[in-house]
Formats: C-alpha cells, structure tokens, sequence
C-alpha cells in the first residue's frame, strides 16, 4: 500500500513539475516576443529603389526586412514627414546632401503593410516637419510657417488625425507612436520651444489627442536623444509634466559614436536614467534609436547586447525594446557616408548584414 501511495505521489509531483515548467516556459516566451527588438527602417524603401540588395550574414540574398525577421527583429520604426520633397533628399545647413527615404503617408502604410505580413509591430514617429527633425533641426513645415498658435495646434492634430486614419484604414494599427523626433528643445520652433514648456504640452497634447481619438490602444511616446544623461531628462520632463503634457512612453536615442565614447564608458549611465525615469514619472521607457560602427560590428553586437539587458532589467517590466536606427545602412550607398549601419560592402550596391544585428537573436 505504501509502495503504491509512493508511486502515486511521485507520478503526481513529476506532472506537476512538467506542467509548473511548462508554464514557466510559456510566461517567459510570451515576456520574450513582447519586447521590441526593433529596427528604423525608414531609407529602406528608396534604398531598394535605387538598386541596393542585401545579404544575410550568411551571404545568401533576400529581401532586407525578412532578412531582418530572421535575425530577431520583430518590430519597425518609421518616421513621417508633413510634405516632404519629391526626390526625397534633404540639404542641411552645412551642405550636407542626405536620403529622407519616402516618409509620406502613403509610402509609410506601404512599409507597413510589409511589416505587418512578416508579423511585426509598428511604431510611428511624426517628425512635424518636411524633413528631419532632431536636436539641431526642429523646422515647421512649409504649409504652417505662418499659422499662429491656435492654427499650429489644429495642424499638428489634423496631420496627425489623417496619417493614423489612413494607417487605420489599410488595417494598420502602430503600437508606439512618437509625437515629434528627439524634441530635447521642443518643436516647432519657435513656438514650440522648451522655454515654454505650457505651449509645447499643448501642441504635444494635439498630437496625443488626435492618436487616442483614432488608435486609443497605440502608446504615444515622447523622444529625447542622449539617453545616458539623466539631468536633461529630469529638467524637460520635469517641465513638460508640470504643463500638463499627455504621453504613456518615454523614448530616448542612445549613440555613443555621437557622444564621442565607448559604450562601456556610459552604458551604466544610460541604465541609471532608464531606471530613475520610468520610476520617477511612473512610465514605460523604451530606447527609439541606437547604434554603432558600421566597421565594428563586434563592438556594436556587444553594445546592442548590453542595450537590450538595461532595458529588459528596468524595474517593474517597464523596459518596451529597442530599436536599431537605419541597420540595412551603409555608408558606401549614402550621399553623406551614415556610418552607423550594421552592413558591410560586397560590392556596388550588394550588402550584407555583419553580425552585429545577431545580438537581436
């Protein structure tokens, strides 16, 4: 009787351990696939328009998004422009030519729609301008230069009423949308400067508006560059929640090329802030863009590395992902040589992915 009571007991305990790791392994799968392992593909429509093929690390070509999949990415970043120019380049100030990729509303629902099929999660990033906005460039579009205040908000919420509408009607619905591209200084200058943070809140708040009333489940991120300095997020978020801003997720780039170090020797800042940030304004963090040396695909897999365990170790599971800015990039095919991708030349206009966009695997 004991005997048999034994093995019953047993036979119970080893179901109930299979049917605990079971579990255990479906709970971890799903914390996996719901993270971002993202790429901004925003040049890769017009790359592929002006003859680029890729390859993946094994050498075998393909079509670069897929190639992408295979190797971990199951998110995509693009950006919108409000009227960009037609041949889709850009001449900055200091005469430097460089590729905008086509980021109209129509080229971006077709980007899309690709990614959707391949099972991909979509973020939006309205840059409110006709070319990129960033730190140095925060230019209203052509069509609003001379709208006042009241007119600029309306613009904001009606351009981004009609991009989400239009995304919504080809059956895309973005996970995370952006409102303004890395707006440390505001946007929209200069109304929207962040010398006054109420008018900024307002205008980031006509954004907001305009998702939830079209795709009340996408989380409307605001984005900051150098990610690994913490008092400029504590001064501007501090500012724009005292105005009264809306927003679910706080972005941030993360660029030790730009910040002319390597990442070990900021790597810890940058998990400080992330940590400090979600606590202090109770909100979800998410890195919107990073990246490394196109010529050291070994430093810039171990940074990826790293990157992506900061952010999956921010307390409270409040880490989203991260996202890689422009992989299928290289210099050899770019009017102004962005170093930053994660390919190597082949030969004119043949690329292949190096094993820096393996840390996503």
């Amino acid at each position: 009787m004991l005997k048999k009571f034994t093995k019953i007991l047993s036979a119970t305990l080893l179901c109930t351990s299979l049917c605990f790791s079971i579990a255990s392994f479906s709970i971890s799968a799903k914390a996996s696939s719901n993270f971002a392992n993202g790429a901004d593909i925003g040049w890769l429509n017009q790359l592929e328009n002006n003859g680029v093929k890729w390859q993946d690390t094994n050498g075998k070509q393909g079509d670069a998004l897929a190639i992408l999949k295979k190797h971990g990415v199951n998110s995509v970043r693009l950006r919108v422009f409000v009227n960009p120019p037609s041949d889709a380049q850009w001449v900055k100030r200091d005469g430097t030519k460089c590729l905008l990729g086509y980021s109209d509303t129509q080229s971006v629902i077709s980007t899309a729609k690709r990614a959707k099929k391949l099972g991909m999660k979509v973020m939006i990033d309205f840059h409110y301008s006709d070319h990129f906005a960033d730190p140095a460039y925060q230019d209203k579009p052509t069509a609003w230069v001379t709208d006042d205040f009241n007119k600029l908000k309306n613009d904001v919420y009606s351009h981004t009423y009609s991009v989400m509408s239009a995304l919504r009607n080809a059956g895309i619905t973005p996970d995370w949308v952006q409102v303004g591209n890395e707006i440390n200084g505001g946007m929209l200058w200069p109304d929207g400067s962040n010398y006054n943070y109420t008018k900024l809140s307002q205008l980031i708040n006509s954004g907001y508006n305009a998702i939830k009333t079209v795709s009340p489940s996408s989380k409307v991120v605001i984005h900051l560059s150098s990610g690994a300095n913490n008092s400029l997020y504590r001064t501007f978020f501090d500012g724009l929640t005292n105005a009264g801003a809306h927003f679910d997720v706080i972005g941030m780039s993360y660029y030790p090329y730009w910040d002319n170090t390597d990442y070990t020797k900021n790597i810890n800042a940058l998990s400080y802030n992330l940590d400090d940030i979600a606590s202090r304004y109770n909100k979800e963090v998410i890195i919107s863009e990073t990246g490394g040396l196109e010529k050291d695909p070994n430093n810039t897999y171990d940074m990826l590395k790293a990157v992506i365990k900061k952010v999956k170790e921010v307390p409270n599971k409040k880490g989203l992902g991260v996202f890689y800015w422009e992989p299928e990039a290289n210099s050899s095919v770019l009017p102004d040589s962005y170093p930053l991708g994660t390919t190597t030349k082949v030969s004119d206009n043949v690329l292949k992915f190096t094993k820096a966009i393996k840390a996503f695997k």
